[in-house]
């Protein structure tokens, strides 16, 4: 599964393909035009409760993912859509939060290659 992340605000390139917002708000100071997104599914993203919950804590990690992933259990049409868009092509997934490690793009792209297998 060609899936990749990337910081919304880092420099669009060729090679991300399909680009996804997965995140349930805007990023700040960023217009449409330089965030280059095909595709926001802020759906996707996880709920209001549990982002304050999670509040970027990584000792909640692993809690947040179990949480995160229940939600997404609802959600398969939306993940389906992720899925059939990365089959043979380049999608990268993208959120704003300054963690590289715990967000919850990288939740999703870990439950994504979970369900691609």
């Amino acid at each position: 599964m060609p899936t990749s992340i990337k910081r919304i605000y880092d420099q669009p390139a060729k090679d991300d393909g399909f680009r996804i917002l997965v995140d349930r708000l805007w990023p700040r100071g960023l217009s449409k035009e330089q965030a280059r997104v095909d595709l926001w599914l802020k759906d996707i993203a996880p709920s209001d409760s549990l982002r304050k919950w999670f509040a970027r804590d990584p000792e909640k990690w692993q809690e947040f993912k179990v949480r995160y992933y229940r939600e997404l259990a609802d959600k398969q049409d939306l993940t389906a859509a992720i899925l059939e868009k990365a089959r043979g092509n380049a999608v990268t997934l993208l959120y704003a939060a300054k963690d590289e490690r715990f967000n919850n793009a990288v939740a999703l792209k870990e439950y994504l290659e979970e369900r691609s297998r």
